[in-house]
């Protein structure tokens, strides 16, 4: 064998080492890509993580399970770039599986423009996510405060009775979290507006 066909078989071996490296590369990019969706379904599926439901659902009528008491905690975050502030009026109750409760909560918008923003909610342990219904949630929807404003809104939620007796305290945790699109929507509304009243 000559020195030039060891030296095409090396590039040969070359250019196929790196297109595998690359297809595996796309590979990988790809899986890293859908995961979040699946990831998300996941959650969906088994109540992992405490993501709960997006949409109102249904209260299950059904006896209060007067024989036990399960305590529910609310907590409140801000997020960063996001002059909101979010509290809960009720820091903690103490209720019944199967009970119908309603808590508010107030937003108030610390900056000096309109501004969209949402709550996304998770609950721990993430099993009584599977147990907690929503009935009416501010975190079903983007709120848009403007400069100054402040929002009374409920959370109308119930524990169903399957909730394992093992799951004494829940947590909801509520994160305010910008919504950039919305935000340039807003502005784009309010420079129109302001365009037709000049």
């Amino acid at each position: 064998m000559s020195r030039r066909d060891d030296q095409a078989t090396g590039r040969a071996g070359v250019r196929r080492t790196v297109t595998r490296t690359l297809v595996v590369l796309a590979g990988m990019f790809a899986f890293a890509f859908a995961l979040v969706p699946l990831y998300d379904v996941f959650c969906d599926l088994t109540g992992l993580n405490g993501k709960t439901s997006a949409r109102a659902q249904p209260l299950v009528e059904q006896e209060v399970d007067a024989s036990r008491m399960v305590t529910v905690q609310f907590i409140t975050r801000g997020s960063q770039g996001l002059p909101w502030h979010l509290e809960v009026n009720t820091r903690q109750i103490r209720l019944h599986p199967g009970q119908r409760e309603e808590v508010f909560f107030t937003f108030r918008n610390n900056g000096d423009a309109t501004t969209l923003a949402r709550a996304v909610p998770s609950v721990s342990p993430s099993a009584a996510s599977l147990h907690l219904r929503k009935l009416t949630c501010f975190c079903f929807q983007e709120q848009q405060l403007a400069a100054g404003e402040t929002l009374k809104a409920p959370l109308v939620f119930q524990l169903t009775r399957d909730l394992p007796a093992d799951i004494k305290t829940v947590t909801l945790v509520y994160t305010l979290y910008p919504v950039q699109s919305a935000q340039a929507e807003v502005a784009r509304r309010e420079s129109i507006t302001e365009g037709d009243s000049a």
